[in-house]
């Protein structure tokens, strides 16, 4: 491998990264019009595995919104993300895939606070742990996600372990 293809692929790494740690902070902020923008024209979300729905970007997006109203704190640590870039002989191709580990814990709206407004500092109403599996393609504005799919292994409501 040259070094020109060793940069090209550490910089494939980095912008890919860039969009799987986009995706988590869109869901957190509830920033859904930049949740959105993370995926291609096509793009699909699968969060059957974890009560959710399947379908195009656009409706996951609307179901997200209106779920995620309930739990007004989450945030979605993404981890061990191993990454399959397309080979080319040499050269990084224009698709990835991406494997990846979470654990997200939430807040549910209501729950008690410490007298300041803001959610007490008690363990969360709602973890869940499992892994993503991204597809990305390269598209003319970056790397952007073709397809995610959520394989919810565990969770926990108020202590109490399930297994997903």
């Amino acid at each position: 491998m040259t070094q020109r293809v060793a940069l090209a692929t550490v910089m494939d790494q980095l912008s890919i990264d860039a969009v799987i740690t986009g995706f988590a902070t869109a869901v957190d902020d509830g920033a859904w019009q930049d949740y959105r923008e993370l995926f291609t024209g096509d793009g699909r979300a699968d969060y059957r595995s974890a009560g959710g729905v399947e379908g195009a970007v656009p409706e996951v997006a609307q179901w997200l919104e209106e779920t995620m109203r309930r739990f007004p704190v989450r945030q979605h640590l993404i981890v061990n993300r191993r990454f399959d870039i397309q080979d080319l002989g040499g050269y990084s191709g224009d698709r990835a895939e991406v494997r990846a580990d979470y654990l997200n814990p939430m807040r549910q709206l209501g729950a008690p606070d410490d007298g300041t407004g803001t959610p007490a500092t008690t363990a969360p109403d709602f973890v869940s742990g499992g892994r993503y599996a991204f597809g990305l393609l390269r598209a003319g504005t970056g790397w952007r996600i073709r397809t995610v799919t959520v394989h919810e292994k565990w969770r926990s409501l108020s202590g109490e372990l399930t297994p997903g």
